[in-house]
């Protein structure tokens, strides 16, 4: 069976999930379709409470309106199995207290650490170690890029958090991902963009040791 084609909403959803507020002429031209069309979906998408617009100045003339995720829109990304962790995170704070927790983390950490460890193998460059574990993290739900920076360093992008909630709950899972990140591309890992302190994704500087 041919496998069906996302519809232009749900395309516009990820746009924004993967790039951010938009001008319905930026979207019309990513999708391939005029501002006026996208303009349409947009006021759609708001209408069932998925986006919401916003008018931004910039020097001289009319404000620019952008177009941006709500939360019910964010929603749409799945935190996977959220409810559950939540559960289990809960049981084992209450059974064997923070350390508990951090013997848990630790755990995770250590069984990453073996998975990448096996993917990444055989990658001779920081760029190739970076494609890999993009890519596995795509597959994981992150919705995982990057990009070279003029600088010669790079920065690791995700779009998308499916821990999210169990995040919120236990921090110490992001410190792990931080020293998993460090360990498997063999260089320089800092967090610049965090989305438990309110940003859109969750970005990352990757700069050799040396």
């Amino acid at each position: 069976m041919k496998k069906s084609l996302p519809s232009a909403a749900d395309r516009l959803l990820q746009l924004l999930k993967t790039r951010g507020p938009q001008q319905a002429s930026e979207a019309g031209k990513a999708l391939g379709t005029t501002a006026e069309a996208a303009r349409q979906q947009f006021a759609k998408l708001a209408s069932n409470g998925l986006v919401e617009s916003y008018c931004q100045s910039k020097g001289v003339g009319r404000p620019n309106q952008y177009w941006q995720l709500t939360a019910a829109g964010h929603g749409r990304f799945p935190d996977t199995h959220s409810d559950l962790t939540m559960q289990l995170l809960d049981s084992v704070r209450e059974a064997f207290g923070e350390e508990g927790i951090d013997r848990l983390v630790d755990s995770r950490e250590q069984k990453s650490l073996e998975t990448y460890g096996q993917e990444l193998q055989g990658a001779q460059s920081l760029k190739e170690r970076l494609e890999r574990l993009a890519a596995l993290r795509t597959r994981e739900g992150y919705m995982a890029e990057f990009e070279q920076q003029q600088d010669g360093s790079f920065l690791l992008i995700e779009n998308h958090c499916p821990i999210f909630t169990a995040a919120t709950s236990c921090q110490a899972f992001c410190r792990a991902e931080l020293s998993l990140f460090e360990q498997v591309l063999q260089a320089k890992v800092e967090r610049t963009e965090h989305t438990l302190h309110g940003a859109r994704r969750c970005a990352y500087t990757i700069k050799p040791l040396n």
